[in-house]
């Protein structure tokens, strides 16, 4: 069975994606893009306080190659 992911606004999956070395590179609207040194591409839909739904979390953390558990260790 999948691990339960929290509930957590937009603004704390950017300082986790900031964190593990992802860089803000452009934003087109809403959605703010990030790159890391190896290329990989991560798209937040950026609301302000607004809950991310569960699988566009599910999504951001499978682009970023960030396991349910590790993203938890960086959100402390």
């Amino acid at each position: 069975m999948r691990e339960k992911l929290p509930r957590v606004p937009a603004g704390k999956v950017i300082k986790v994606l900031e964190r593990v070395g992802f860089v803000l590179v452009r934003q087109s609207g809403s959605h703010k893009i990030y790159k890391n040194r190896e290329g990989k591409r991560v798209t937040v839909p950026y609301h302000s306080g607004k809950i991310l739904h569960p699988k566009v979390l599910r999504s951001i953390l499978r682009d970023a190659d960030l396991t349910v558990e590790r993203f938890k260790e960086l959100m402390r």
